[in-house]
């Protein structure tokens, strides 16, 4: 199992990343792909089934099983690829989605902070990115507001 920062701390990360040639196996907590999802989702568990999302995925099939899904992914191919932001605050703000939110891929320690103001609570770093000062990175920025605004 891999490491993944959430609400602030590094954890075990308890669930098996699916592609989408790979079948699923009940009594297992899955995270399959949007297409898998929705063609195995009638057969499994929906408590130990989650979702990852590409960043050109629609969110429409998923939106009447929101309250069911414990855990989205979106995918960040390359971390200048902005689209799962726009993911995040849609499902987070306009579709009120509560379960865990986890960016994947291609991401950077620098943008930990912005990943969490748009709505993501859990985290997979990159490889490379150095885990230690992950954390830290919650707190490289403080806004203050403007003066007459």
């Amino acid at each position: 199992m891999s490491r993944l920062i959430r609400d602030g701390q590094f954890i075990e990360d308890c669930w098996r990343w699916l592609d989408a040639d790979e079948a699923p196996a009940p009594g297992e907590r899955l995270i399959l792909p949007l297409a898998s999802w929705q063609a195995h989702r009638p057969g499994l568990d929906a408590a130990l089934t989650g979702v990852w999302l590409a960043p050109d995925d629609d969110l429409a099939p998923l939106l009447p099983w929101l309250a069911t899904i414990p855990l989205i992914a979106i995918r960040f191919p390359v971390f200048t690829d902005g689209r799962g932001y726009s993911l995040a605050r849609l499902l987070r703000g306009r579709h009120g989605y509560a379960g865990e939110l986890r960016a994947v891929g291609d991401v950077l320690r620098d943008q930990l902070y912005f990943l969490q103001q748009a709505g993501f609570d859990s985290f997979a770093l990159r490889a490379d990115q150095p885990a230690e000062e992950a954390l830290a990175a919650f707190r490289d920025y403080r806004w203050a507001p403007l003066a007459g605004g």
